[in-house]
């Protein structure tokens, strides 16, 4: 494969992932427009977001490793039509039935390319830069998460029919994507074993694991406050703080996962461990200020809260994940990345479906302080468990030093 065509097939797969998670999150500003209409409850509103989540945890849980079996391109290709269903079920909905399947179609679109493109980077990465597509597979997807809530707020604020018009406008750059992914280049070598890499799984192999592990605190914390946003953010925006504004909402939305998305890419060439004590620092602090924010109702404070939690969720996952991918055999990559998707996504849905169903018997305020607090209490174990293991390594490295020096003292022939 020659040199520009691997570059085209990373750019492309690049803009595939901000394509598939924009449109992933643009229903999110229509959601109050839904419960208006319908007259839903926060149950129902966040069962709308879940299922989503519900399709998506299955297709990952069965069909995550399957480009890495049948090819990139055979699995990618299908998944962009479900994309474009989805979006037009979506976009001439009529009840909330067909929100449900809406979602749930894009949840199973979503599942079968969360693997796939993210490997499909890690396969055409620059010769020598492999770090850059671990640095796009953990920035890329918050950044289309950003866009696309920015883009459904503006587009239900100024533009005519905005329970319906984003959904025709992302179906037709997803058809556009369609079309260009037919000349999508792929590196990977098949194997055999389609069949039975459908059983439900985990891909986790046992070098992975420690490091898996030691990271999930700060994956789990990033996650679920992504979930918090994107579930909750607009109701919390207009009622807590009484901005009735979609374009806020979809602004505080992507204080969180657009900050988080630049906040990876800057941080890239650092040490990744370093990075994700940052970030697992920023998932303590930007959460805390959110509780005095939503108690006091400050709603600049909230939107500053955003902006730090959104630094430890770019920081605190793009270190995370570069630590795992690190560990990694190339056969494995499609696998392992759908298995710590399904960690995330879990950590990003089940919370937030939990503080929906409590929303009504305890206040959306009561909700989202315990949210906060448990989120502080995921990267808070997160950090410590980083902060004592580099601690043991500069102890072992001391002790070796001081080894090397008494081995230098001593005679020869002693």
């Amino acid at each position: 494969m020659s040199e520009r065509t691997r570059r085209f097939g990373f750019w492309l797969a690049s803009a595939a992932i901000l394509v598939f998670s924009a449109a992933v999150a643009a229903p999110s500003p229509v959601y109050p427009l839904y419960q208006a209409k319908w007259g839903l409850s926060p149950a129902v509103m966040t069962g709308i977001f879940g299922i989503y989540v519900a399709g998506l945890l299955v297709g990952l849980l069965t069909a995550g490793s399957l480009s890495d079996h049948v090819g990139r391109r055979p699995v990618i290709l299908p998944a962009v039509t479900i994309l474009i269903a989805a979006l037009l079920v979506l976009g001439t909905a009529g009840d909330p039935t067909a929100v449900w399947i809406g979602r749930v179609l894009e949840g199973v679109a979503m599942s079968l390319v969360v693997g796939s493109l993210g490997a499909t980077l890690l396969d055409l990465a620059p010769p020598g830069n492999l770090r850059l597509a671990a640095t796009f597979n953990g920035s890329l997807w918050p950044l289309g998460l950003a866009a696309g809530a920015v883009l459904g707020g503006a587009l239900v604020e100024f533009a005519p029919d905005p329970s319906r018009l984003v959904f025709f406008v992302l179906a037709i750059v997803t058809l556009l994507l369609l079309v260009a992914l037919w000349f999508l280049p792929t590196s990977a070598v098949r194997r055999p074993g389609a069949l039975a890499s459908l059983r439900p799984t985990i891909t986790m192999p046992a070098k992975v694991r420690g490091v898996f592990l030691a990271v999930l605190g700060c994956l789990l914390a990033a996650w679920a406050l992504g979930g918090l946003y994107l579930g909750l953010g607009a109701s919390v925006v207009a009622t807590v703080f009484h901005i009735h504004a979609a374009l806020a909402a979809g602004l505080a939305m992507a204080a969180v996962t657009g900050v988080g998305a630049v906040t990876g890419i800057l941080v890239q060439r650092r040490d990744a461990v370093q990075v994700m004590i940052g970030g697992s620092t920023a998932l303590v602090l930007g959460p805390a200020l959110m509780i005095v924010a939503v108690a006091t109702e400050t709603s600049w404070l909230f939107f500053v809260a955003s902006v730090i939690s959104g630094t430890g969720f770019g920081a605190g996952f793009q270190g995370g994940l570069r630590l795992v991918l690190a560990e990694v055999e190339e056969d494995d990559r499609a696998g392992v990345l759908s298995s710590v998707y399904v960690v995330c996504y879990c950590a990003f849905c089940l919370p937030a479906l939990a503080a929906g169903f409590l929303t009504p018997s305890l206040g959306l305020r009561e909700v989202v302080l315990g949210y906060a607090v448990l989120v502080i209490v995921m990267a808070a174990a997160a950090l410590l468990i980083q902060l004592f293991k580099r601690s043991a390594r500069v102890a072992e490295i001391a002790a070796e030093g001081d080894e090397r020096a008494q081995e230098q003292q001593t005679p020869a022939g002693v």
